[in-house]
């Protein structure tokens, strides 16, 4: 069986994105499908400095091939920052190489305080991720006014965001 990665992409310690990662996880579980959640709270803090332009260390080399470079599907869970995702997501694909990315799939999830749910920002990840030559499904569900749909423990209140979820999980398990 595959493991789909979850990419929970913030690093703000205990966030809603992780939250949402989770729903996922657990979505993707109740189908019988292996899923890991990739938290960026677990990113080297020099990521910036010590990661990029060739240099790697073991430990994140090692990170990099389980969560990346020997899997074929994600699902990115991405905050909007600022009209757009946030800035350790491009510093995290900036990280690895294109050939990591080459001809994998891709599943985006817009979390937002607002009421667009980050459209925006996953428009901006498409176009990155098909310049890497990734394949994104079409299905791009924005999460829009995240406090009001989500309780303190992490769960969805209403049915209908829950429902919208686990179709796009179902319709991502096909692609």
């Amino acid at each position: 069986m595959e493991k789909i990665i979850i990419l929970s992409c913030t690093n703000r310690p205990d966030s809603n994105t992780l939250k949402v990662s989770r729903i996922y996880e657990n979505i993707l579980k109740s189908r019988n499908t292996d899923a890991k959640i990739l938290d960026f709270c677990s990113l080297p803090e020099n990521i910036a400095f010590a990661e990029t332009f060739g240099k790697r260390t073991e430990n994140y080399g090692r990170l990099i091939e389980d969560f990346i470079s020997s899997r074929k599907k994600f699902i990115f869970i991405v905050p909007e920052y600022n009209g757009s995702f946030p800035g350790i997501l491009k510093l995290f694909l900036d990280s690895t190489h294109p050939r990591d990315w080459t001809g994998k799939k891709a599943c985006l999830v817009g979390v937002s305080d607002g009421r667009a749910g980050n459209l925006r920002g996953m428009d901006h990840l498409t176009g990155i991720l098909q310049y890497l030559k990734m394949h994104v499904l079409h299905n791009k569900l924005p999460i829009s006014v995240i406090a009001k749909v989500m309780s303190d423990k992490g769960s969805f209140i209403e049915t209908p965001q829950m429902k919208a979820c686990e179709a796009q999980v179902d319709e991502f398990l096909e692609y």
